[in-house]
């Protein structure tokens, strides 16, 4: 926030690297690699800069640890000084998948998380059914009052055992989430099990189906399932186009104009991009198109300060997407 230059590249094994005038710099912007644990879906796995952070110089990162269990933390750091405050610690289970790794301010100043079910194949915890726990959630947290951070007063569940960070609940893995520049709506989408990947918009308090249901579909019981009271999300798409997908962002940039308010999204599994279009005031799906294969594993989308599109993969390169020819 504040700037347009440089580029902050987070990587999973525990650095973040700063990309500016052509070049990855010689010095990291965070080197936090012996603290650390990775695993296929473990570690560094997301960073959100504070909204006033040209003056206050905050920073947040999402990262697990493996130290007596697992452990999803959630710090502050401070730039300047690189101190680091814990203000969040999510015991995991003992699995190396499913930990989530999402983390943004909203339009409303506050800090959202997501966790995923904890890993395993089906939610044997079935953690995204309860509120008891946060994992399998999207959270969301003031970050600018409370020590270290206080529940916001309009959080969905305040009373009984439940968890007061909930936002949102009912996700297997919601690895990429984001919030429109324009609108402020929030797309998350979530890695499914067996057959089918989705995407949601994200509301307050709403139960988004997991383990119940993957995508439009019955998952535990795999048939008659109860989907009173559960969101169906806005788009789906069968594990023959992809099997594990990578949410982006609405696109707000200037350079690809035919895009402007489309969802930008793409999967791990085949390399495809897609556009989605969906008319968010009258909440109906207007088309979905695929733009680019990639034939490369998708791992992240990034959004520059003008909001042009990037893109990481397994593979260790950094992209930015443009207009095709």
């Amino acid at each position: 926030p504040g700037t347009v230059s440089p580029l902050y590249i987070l990587e999973q094994k525990g650095r973040v690297l700063v990309f500016e005038n052509g070049k990855i710099q010689e010095a990291a912007f965070l080197d936090i690699k012996s603290k650390v644990a990775t695993a296929p879906e473990m570690g560094l796995l997301g960073l959100a800069f504070h909204p006033d952070y040209k003056n206050n110089n905050r920073f947040f990162i999402n990262y697990t640890i493996e130290k007596n269990g697992i452990f999803t933390i959630i710090a502050e750091i401070n730039s300047k000084t690189l101190v680091e405050k814990e203000i969040l610690r999510i015991a995991q289970p003992a699995r190396s998948n499913h930990k989530g790794g999402g983390i943004e301010f909203g339009p409303d100043g506050y800090l959202y998380i997501t966790t995923g079910d904890g890993g395993g194949a089906g939610d044997p915890d079935s953690n995204g059914q309860k509120l008891t726990t946060m994992l399998a959630k999207i959270l969301r947290i003031d970050v600018n009052k409370g020590n270290p951070y206080s529940i916001p007063a309009d959080n969905p569940f305040q009373t009984g055992n439940a968890k007061k960070e909930i936002f949102a609940y009912g996700m297997r893995n919601a690895w990429r989430f984001s919030f429109d520049k324009v609108t402020g709506a929030l797309f998350a989408a979530d890695v499914g099990q067996d057959k089918y990947e989705e995407i949601h918009i994200i509301e307050k308090g709403k139960n988004y189906g997991w383990n119940i249901m993957e995508g439009k579909h019955c998952f535990r019981p795999a048939v008659n399932c109860d989907q009173a009271g559960l969101e169906l999300p806005i788009w789906e798409y069968p594990h023959s186009q992809g099997t594990s997908i990578t949410g982006g962002y609405v696109y707000r940039g200037t350079k690809m104009p035919a895009l402007q308010g489309v969802y930008i999204y793409g999967d791990w599994g085949s390399g495809k991009i897609w556009g989605l279009t969906y008319d968010q005031k009258n909440k109906v799906l207007v088309k979905n198109e695929l733009l680019l294969n990639s034939n490369r594993s998708i791992t992240s989308f990034g959004q520059e300060a003008d909001g042009e599109i990037l893109m990481t993969t397994s593979q260790g390169a950094l992209y930015r997407l443009v207009p095709g020819t």
